[in-house]
């Protein structure tokens, strides 16, 4: 390719492509399926931004952009064409076929007579969120209702997105009555078949995050910094247990176990003594990247789409917004550092959101928005 050409690579891996055509100046864009790659190809092009800006070159940005949407939209799309009974009845089959899919990735079984419940897993009952929609708080205040009426304790909620500012409060009130609630979040590799075959898909624990804002003085014309400090990140997530791992584990062995977000490596010696290692001792060891948009909703998410009555293409908001990764700070295999306060960003008087994005040591991101003042 010459410079200025597009260089394009579907399966991108670790982001040798991409980055080795933006040192070269080329223009290009890489996607992958796997949630790994794409954040190893986000810390590698930040490297190679770093080190242009180093040497005094020109650098430019890039953006992330998730199509997990899109593949959604097979199950909730109909026929405009079918008389409105047809369509009610392809969007009751489409329900049910997403379902079905949902609980065969997560490996539940299905089950009927309920009213929010779907299927069963290891003695926990199974509610699947919607399809296009996140879980709001009345569905989980509707799952609560039912779990007292019919004496339920034990419940997992599978969704694509949580509602903003749901967690960690909704599970304290259902703690409090007596029901262990457990949000999974659903992955894009539900839609992969071959992973579903494998048991490959893994549903992640909702993770919180807790920011404080911090403002400078005032400045010259009435602007002033804003800063953000990350002052925690609570995950809970499970993966085996450690009383199964020390029952099945063979003398010589060990196995790392995740259970209520600690990460334990279990061992057995030759003479068949069983010991624990700790390996997450604080909170940040979680974390693996995180980074700051100092104005979210700024910038709209814009999909071509074509017409269905005119048959043009045309420009239309799909609801988001895209995050900009406005100030970052990750671990590199070199330095494992982690800041906890970004730089202060300068920004003009008024209300605005600022939306914090933390993506974990298993590659899964967590976003929480708060407003401020300036």
């Amino acid at each position: 390719s010459n410079e200025g050409d597009l260089v394009a690579d579907f399966f991108c891996g670790s982001g040798t492509t991409a980055a080795v055509a933006e040192r070269l100046g080329r223009k290009w864009i890489v996607c992958d399926l796997g949630k790994f790659a794409i954040h190893t190809t986000r810390k590698r092009l930040i490297g190679v931004q770093r080190q242009l800006k180093a040497e005094g070159r020109n650098y430019r940005a890039f953006k992330i952009l998730n199509l997990g949407r899109y593949e959604r939209q097979h199950y909730i799309g109909v026929n405009p064409n079918l008389r409105e009974e047809e369509q009610r009845k392809q969007i009751e089959e489409k329900e049910a076929a997403f379902v079905d899919l949902i609980l065969r990735a997560y490996r539940a079984e299905k089950t009927d007579g309920f009213n929010t419940f779907h299927g069963k897993k290891a003695g926990r009952l199974v509610a699947v969120g919607p399809v296009n929609l996140p879980v709001t708080r009345l569905f989980v205040e509707e799952v609560i209702l039912e779990c007292r009426q019919k004496h339920i304790t034990r419940v997992d909620i599978l969704g694509f997105e949580f509602e903003m500012g749901l967690f960690p409060n909704v599970l304290d009130e259902a703690r409090a009555k007596g029901i262990d609630i457990a949000p999974k979040y659903i992955p894009a590799e539900v839609f992969d078949k071959r992973a579903v075959e494998k048991n490959q898909v893994v549903f992640h624990d909702v993770a919180f995050i807790e920011v404080k804002p911090h403002l400078s003085s005032p400045q010259k014309g009435g602007t002033r910094g804003v800063a953000v400090e990350l002052t925690d990140f609570s995950v809970f997530y499970s993966q085996d247990s450690i009383v199964a791992a020390e029952a099945t584990l063979k003398d010589k062995a060990s196995k790392i176990v995740v259970e209520r977000g600690q990460i334990v490596k279990v061992s057995k010696d030759k003479s068949g003594i069983v010991s624990r290692e700790m390996l997450t001792q604080h909170w940040t060891d979680w974390i693996d990247y995180w980074a700051v948009d100092f104005n979210f909703e700024s910038k709209r998410e814009i999909v071509r789409v074509r017409n269905e009555d005119s048959g043009e293409w045309e420009e239309r908001w799909t609801g988001d917004y895209i995050f900009e990764n406005e100030w970052q700070s990750f671990r590199t295999k070199k330095d494992r550092s982690l800041e906890l306060t970004s730089v202060f960003h300068e920004c003009t008087a008024g209300r605005r959101k600022l939306a914090v994005k933390v993506v974990d040591i298993f590659g899964t991101d967590t976003m929480t928005i708060v407003e401020v003042q300036i």
